[in-house]
């Protein structure tokens, strides 16, 4: 005798390559690429039900590669098929063992596919499903490494959008004085506009206290100081902040949250930047609780996504709310855009508010 499957049991998953062109390469301390080489992931619940996620994984961030991910997501797509969507935690936890460290963006894709599916069964927004705070955010926009001239026009460029902060990138070839002239010359071209300087964990401690001493010699006070350096220097980025007087942010540091609670003993970091894409998004709901108990701040950022993982990150930050920072400007990059949907941008400001059912996000065409 047949028994009826449950309709949300996973009928079928289906990866492929999603490769898009940036505009220009975007680079960080350790390397940068210029293609977003990520992969696209869909799930077919048994009723029909379809859901879409995005793994974008960044070599130059934390070594994670597209044929990483892909290799993931294949295997997941033979042992998925019959279990239950509705246990997605569970899922993740299987894979993340089967997976290793090495595997935050699949874990990423995986979960987003199957929470889309599942709340667009039930007409539930994603941004409702994380708590239902908010639905908006003013996201930053950022200058990539490169030349004094780069950088200068593209804040210009930024300013122009209507988005008021800046995220300069530092740490790469040239020195301190090199990053000295970048962020003078964004703040000739955007002048006033607060500034995010992410070094990428790119900065020794020598070069850090160099940049510090260039800085206030120029009167510059940065709203936020981002990981400058090594992952593990949690006693570095704490006396970077006493010397500083400034705002420490904890990217690299804090992919898990064994790592929060190490970071938040250390008093490394007044605030965490949580990332879906560097273990997940049950893990990274584990973040924000050790956050939130240490009375540590919160932003949300992200790889180079397009807008279907930067929805994710919109309604997740908007949803749970207390985000007071957002770093979610990658599709502005893209030159390509091969969905419809997702968050709406004007000027600075994102909204999910229209979104509802899933992250609302489906791909365009022949994609899958």
């Amino acid at each position: 005798m047949a028994f009826a499957l449950h309709p949300t049991t996973v009928r079928s998953l289906c990866v492929s390559p999603l490769d898009i062109p940036l505009r220009a390469p975007f680079g960080i301390s350790r390397g940068g690429q210029s293609t977003a080489a990520n992969v696209l992931v869909r799930v077919e619940l048994s009723d029909g039900t379809l859901g879409h996620g995005e793994a974008a994984p960044f070599p130059a961030y934390n070594g994670e590669t597209q044929a990483g991910a892909l290799g993931l997501l294949l295997r997941a797509a033979n042992r998925l098929p019959g279990r239950d969507a509705a246990d997605w935690r569970g899922i993740a936890a299987e894979l993340r063992a089967m997976g290793g460290p090495a595997c935050g963006s699949a874990l990423c894709a995986i979960e987003t596919a199957l929470l889309d599916a599942l709340n667009r069964r039930e007409n539930m927004s994603l941004w409702r499903f994380f708590g239902g705070s908010g639905t908006e955010l003013e996201t930053d926009m950022t200058v990539t490494i490169g030349t004094p001239g780069e950088a200068g026009e593209a804040a210009r460029l930024i300013r122009r959008r209507g988005i008021r902060l800046i995220k300069a990138k530092v740490g790469g070839q040239g020195g301190a004085g090199a990053d000295l002239e970048r962020i003078s010359a964004i703040l000739e071209a955007a002048p006033g506009s607060p500034l995010i300087l992410d070094g990428n964990a790119g900065m020794d401690r020598s070069r850090a206290s160099e940049l510090v001493r260039g800085l206030k010699a120029r009167g510059i006070v940065p709203a936020l100081v981002e990981q400058w350096l090594p992952k593990d220097d949690l006693d570095g980025m704490r006396a970077l902040g006493a010397e500083s007087g400034w705002t420490v942010v904890a990217d690299e540091s804090v992919t898990t949250a064994a790592d929060a609670r190490l970071a938040a003993r250390a008093g490394a970091a007044r605030v965490f930047n949580i990332k879906l894409m560097k273990a997940g998004i049950a893990e990274a709901l584990e973040v924000v609780s050790v956050a939130r108990g240490a009375g540590i701040g919160l932003m949300i950022g992200g790889n180079i996504e397009s807008v279907l993982a930067m929805t994710v990150s919109a309604c997740f930050a908007a949803g749970l709310g207390g985000f007071a920072h957002a770093d979610l400007d990658t599709p502005l990059f893209l030159a390509e855009n091969p969905f419809d949907g997702g968050y709406v941008m004007e000027g600075s400001r994102i909204s999910v508010a229209h979104i509802e059912a899933g992250h609302g996000v489906v791909p365009r065409g022949l994609l899958l």
